[in-house]
């Protein structure tokens, strides 16, 4: 084995058991082996079994992507197969969230990757997606440049300044518990977009003038049909064994009001 290899996965145990905020006494006990053990690893005076690694990605909550990567970097066969979502192999995945999907509506809702591209949307995204440039639509939409580019549903959005600080979080609590290099490159593209100017809607106060809300950072999207608003939540696979399928999510949004509802339901989806 090259012994360039072993001090490659040394690094990269090493950067997830810190990316955890763990010791090497936290892991080890978490995936029962001494500590000796576990710091030879890191040092690479001890190559771990395939199954050692794998306990060891399990203890540490890593990722399927970053789990194959652990296993190359110790010239063993990747554990999890990465599927295209089209194979004949996830049929049955594509065909549970075309279901997922049409059984939203009228509700938006939308399948994205890890990298928050949209890899499915349902006839109601519509409303989200009214007036975006064809620049911001083309090959997969993502979820972060549609709703923060100045260009894109920022425009329309009601509560900007919100929207924004919380997408923001989110990617970057995102970038912190993964450490992908793509996640990172578009939250530096994100977080560059301007600012919000000042134009939302507030009191003289500052104030804002929307009713108090059981969620914190709601979307209000302002429509030709008048303001909506809507909150999301999210659902993923249990228990994934490909890759793809584990990096999948589908963002189902909801009315936050009557008024939001019923201008919903009252709208004419495409191709209906």
């Amino acid at each position: 084995m090259d012994v360039q290899q072993p001090s490659r996965l040394g690094a990269l145990l090493r950067e997830w058991r810190q990316r955890r905020r763990l010791s090497q006494l936290d892991l080890a006990n978490l995936a029962d082996i001494s500590a000796r053990h576990l710091s030879y690893m890191e040092t690479g005076r001890a190559r771990p079994s395939r199954p050692m690694l794998l306990r060891l990605s399990t203890a540490l909550d890593v990722p399927l992507r970053e789990r194959n990567t652990l296993l190359l970097a110790a010239d063993y066969a990747p554990a999890y197969r990465e599927s295209d979502l089209d194979d004949d192999y996830m049929g049955s995945i594509r065909s549970a969230l075309d279901t997922m999907l049409t059984a939203h509506e009228p509700y938006p809702a939308v399948v994205v990757d890890r990298l928050w591209n949209v890899l499915l949307g349902n006839r109601s995204m519509g409303v989200l997606m009214d007036g975006i440039p064809a620049h911001l639509l083309e090959h997969q939409p993502n979820v972060f440049r549609l709703a923060l580019h100045p260009d894109g549903l920022a425009a329309r959005l009601a509560n900007l300044s919100e929207v924004r600080e919380f997408f923001l979080e989110r990617l970057s609590r995102q970038v912190n518990a993964t450490g992908d290099t793509e996640l990172r490159l578009l939250y530096e593209e994100v977080s560059a977009y301007p600012a919000p100017s000042g134009h939302e809607d507030t009191h003289h106060d500052g104030a804002s003038l929307h009713r108090p809300s059981p969620i914190q950072v709601p979307l209000r999207i302002r429509t030709p049909y008048g303001e909506l608003a809507m909150f999301s939540t999210m659902a993923t696979f249990g228990a994934p064994a490909d890759v793809t399928l584990s990096e999948l999510a589908i963002e189902l949004f909801y009315p936050l009001d009557d008024f939001t509802a019923n201008a919903l339901r009252s709208l004419p989806l495409d191709g209906a």
